[in-house]
């Protein structure tokens, strides 16, 4: 059973790959944008391993990286498995995990403004996110603040208070000609358990991070 996947999966990855030289070929733009919805495609097979009890299920052979969580915005017909290891390798298929706030109770995500985390765009307050963990566990979220960070000071990331929180980056503006400019759009989300009302962000770039009790810096890349 299990060769069996290990081929299945090698197969799967050596079709994504066709399709991505073929995608190059016709376009830079075209392939990028191949690439990430293919990637989310494969990724499906290794949740469901996940969900199994299987941990760090490479999506095919040659991954470095492995879905951690799956995301779901209702509203926007969004439904996206996030990977470990916020690199910008990792970040074109897929949203990934920035490390750094564990402890905090703020899990952050980043993902790419023209793929993955387009739909920040046009996410208003009040909007639902839902975050399933590798146990199968869902928990769902209210969007309550949205915010433009520097990144080119150091960046803090509040502690949760009565209720967890996730915030989503990605890079702004979302129209930007140029990739990979220093400002980040951030949303961020609370447990909907929480009662707290709308409006609050949960980065600042406006004090060095860890030295405030209850704040940390997360240690990926924005």
């Amino acid at each position: 059973m299990g060769s069996a996947l290990t081929l299945n999966r090698a197969l799967l990855g050596l079709a994504a790959l066709s399709l991505a030289l073929g995608l190059w070929q016709l376009g830079g733009a075209a392939a990028i944008h191949g690439k990430a919805w293919l990637a989310q495609r494969l990724l499906e097979d290794a949740w469901s391993e996940t969900l199994a009890g299987d941990r760090a299920v490479k999506p095919w052979p040659w991954a470095d990286t492995w879905p951690v969580a799956r995301l779901r915005a209702p509203e926007a017909g969004v439904d996206l498995f996030v990977l470990a290891g916020a690199s910008g390798r990792t970040l074109a298929f897929g949203p990934a995990v920035i490390a750094g706030t564990e402890g905090l109770g703020h899990r952050i995500l980043s993902g790419h403004r023209d793929t993955h985390f387009a739909f920040l765009r046009d996410l208003p307050d009040g909007s639902r996110l839902e975050l399933q963990d590798a146990g199968g566990a869902w928990q769902a979220y209210r969007v309550r603040g949205h915010q433009i960070i520097d990144v080119r000071r150091p960046v803090t990331a509040a502690a949760a208070g009565t209720a967890e929180l996730l915030t989503l980056v990605t890079c702004w503006p979302f129209d930007a000609i140029e990739p990979g400019g220093p400002l980040r759009y951030a949303v961020t989300a609370e447990a909907i358990t929480s009662s707290r009302p709308l409006g609050g962000a949960a980065l600042s770039t406006t004090a060095a991070g860890g030295d405030n009790r209850g704040e940390g810096i997360p240690d990926g890349t924005l």
